[in-house]
């Protein structure tokens, strides 16, 4: 019986089969339309992720097939996010952690970090 259990756990919890693959738990990942040294200019992080400090631990490999390159970043085990982000983060804090590789894609992809239009309400331009 036991062995038949592991071996299920074996069945719904398959090995990342890339020896140069981070370490399975807490990664969040995005796949970037560059090259490393353009998405980590100079092994520094993009803004976004240099928001969360000493709190997020980042890594980068090239994406399967040659189209680009993963980066992947996860909340370190025992850091807490600083200032507002931590406040932002509230019960989930892997979402500020999605939010800041995403704009991190945005800024290797495009130069800039794109939000949504706001309304004319909004930017004041209502009649």
């Amino acid at each position: 019986m036991l062995a038949r259990l592991a071996g299920a756990r074996r069945r719904f919890h398959p090995a990342d089969p890339r020896p140069d693959a981070p370490p399975a738990g807490g990664w969040e990942v995005v796949t970037v339309n560059r090259p490393p040294n353009e998405v980590l200019p100079g092994g520094r992080r993009p803004e976004p992720l240099r928001r969360l400090g000493h709190a997020v631990q980042v890594d980068v490999w090239p994406a399967p097939a040659g189209r680009g390159t993963e980066l992947a970043a996860r909340i370190r085990p025992g850091a807490a996010l600083p200032g507002l982000a931590a406040h932002v983060a509230g019960d989930d804090p892997d979402r500020v952690v999605r939010t800041a590789l995403r704009q991190a894609k945005q800024l290797a992809e495009t130069g800039e970090v794109l939000y949504a239009d706001r309304s004319p309400i909004d930017r004041g331009l209502a009649g």
